[in-house]
């Protein structure tokens, strides 16, 4: 039983009548615009268990692959070139530029806030030109394929709010995840994987790292089938994948089909849709057995994609493993893949970190894109590259021409995209001198979600659900528009 089924079994009066006129206006709206409309999306092919209409419009991606950088990666230590902020080592930042906007309790007590400009060496790389620091000579390789947000901003300070604002458009827990969201849209796009897919891998840099909270992937008030399935490092893949002893496979069916008669008998009384969600969850882990183990032996892969990826491809649990593993993933539909690569919180012995970081991240970030390129598959997946925001122009504590740590920036950072629809070697917005305010095209959260789901053919104002009185979404109430300078 699909999702719409379920919904119309515990329809209310209210939410019947609600539905009945938004319909009516819908169809009022393309009869207005000549069925235009109506009869692009007839065209377009529909996934199982795709909501009605959907898509929307055609599709320029097929799937995100979302590299996020917990903790917050200092734009002007990588992608914002600042040089003129050598002439200003160890100056006051000017009250000018801050304009009292708060800080964290973290340099609130300091009695000066000394610029700090990047150690690092910045040069011009490919056809666009683009300013890439000396920590990310692999991904320099692949720069004209990107496109550059320089001017992103977001409202929280700290972390997990940080966190929580950019995977699902509130700053408070309890709200679905933009994968859970997709999910909930477009239906399946693998039989024998989840849609939503998320890894956690080991990383280089400071070792005390912000906590990961599985509701960042959750589903908040959507069914639960839709939250993502986190991959480890160790043991199984996926919790409880493997047989128990004394139980093998045949076992482990017969024992799923009697549960499921259960389940079916309970929701015929109550008509809970959470119980169809179990069931359908304890299907998918019984497909995953085959399913998982064969994604994860990378056994078949060439030599020449090995190398790629770089050295640690070949230690489970690395970012370069994960990236390998999202190509794997990307090539069996799984429609939602994102990688969380934490130790990005350096408040001190920046330098130190971010190189380990780099390391980290930058060859098996190139390997991803020319490896999907290869397989002419970069043109339909998206990939998002950023954290939960920047850093600070000023120093955290001691300064030093080769050591300095920065503090949380949230009003302005820099994040990429790639592929799926996104016009490589163009960068949108700008930063000032200090990189601290942003001056030319600010780019909300809400901005860059709304242009996620108009890559995988969904319009925004569509995808909602009724919830405490709102017609929830991904971006929020709010006002948000699709990056269209950045679209092929």
């Amino acid at each position: 039983m699909d999702i719409r089924t379920e919904t119309l079994l515990n329809m209310t009066r209210r939410r019947l009548l609600g539905q009945g006129l938004n319909a009516a206006g819908v169809a009022a709206l393309a009869g207005m615009q000549g069925g235009r409309n109506v009869v692009a999306q007839e065209s377009l092919p529909q996934l199982k268990g795709a909501l009605p209409g959907i898509p929307h419009h055609a599709p320029t991606a097929k799937r995100v692959i979302y590299l996020f950088m917990s903790g917050g990666p200092a734009q002007h230590d990588l992608y914002d070139y600042k040089p003129e902020l050598d002439k200003l080592f160890d100056k006051d930042l000017p009250d000018s530029v801050r304009q009292g906007q708060r800080i964290t309790t973290m340099t609130s007590g300091q009695k000066r806030f000394p610029m700090a400009p990047s150690m690092f060496d910045f040069q011009q790389h490919g056809e666009s030109g683009a300013w890439v620091s000396e920590l990310l000579p692999h991904t320099t390789k692949v720069i004209d394929d990107l496109a550059f947000i320089r001017s992103v901003y977001t409202n929280a300070i700290n972390h997990d709010p940080a966190m929580t604002f950019i995977q699902t458009g509130r700053e408070l827990p309890g709200w679905p995840s933009l994968g859970s969201w997709l999910s909930y849209g477009l239906g399946i796009g693998s039989e024998n994987l989840p849609n939503y897919v998320v890894m956690t891998p080991t990383w280089t840099g400071r070792k005390s790292a912000q906590a990961l909270f599985s509701r960042l992937w959750g589903t908040g008030f959507l069914p639960s089938k839709l939250q993502g399935v986190a991959l480890r490092a160790q043991g199984d893949p996926v919790l409880f994948l493997s047989d128990p002893p004394g139980v093998d496979k045949a076992m482990r069916r017969t024992m799923l089909d009697g549960l499921g008669e259960l389940n079916q008998l309970q929701f015929e009384q109550n008509g809970d849709p959470e119980t169809n969600a179990r069931i359908a969850q304890y299907e998918m882990a019984f497909r995953m057995q085959t399913s998982v183990p064969e994604l994860t032996d990378f056994s078949q892969e060439s030599k020449e994609v090995m190398d790629m990826y770089g050295p640690d491809v070949q230690k489970p649990g690395t970012f370069a493993a994960s990236c390998l593993l999202a190509r794997r993933m990307a090539e069996r539909d799984v429609q939602c893949i994102q990688i969380f690569h934490r130790g990005w919180d350096q408040h001190n012995n920046l330098p130190r970190d971010i190189r380990n970081q780099c390391r980290d991240i930058d060859q098996p970030t190139r390997g991803l894109i020319e490896d999907l390129k290869q397989r002419d598959m970069l043109k339909d997946t998206l990939i998002v590259w950023g954290g939960e925001f920047g850093r600070t122009v000023y120093c955290q504590g001691k300064l030093a021409r080769d050591n300095y740590g920065r503090d949380h920036h949230p009003r302005c950072f820099t994040m990429w995209m790639a592929g799926g629809g996104i016009k490589g070697g163009v960068s949108l917005g700008q930063t000032d001198d200090f990189s601290y305010n942003i001056v030319e095209n600010p780019v909300k959260i809400s901005d860059l979600n709304h242009t996620i789901l108009q890559c995988l053919g969904i319009d925004n104002r569509q995808l909602s659900v009724k919830f405490q009185g709102l017609d929830a979404r991904i971006t929020g109430v709010e006002d948000s528009r699709v990056l269209r300078e950045l679209l092929t």
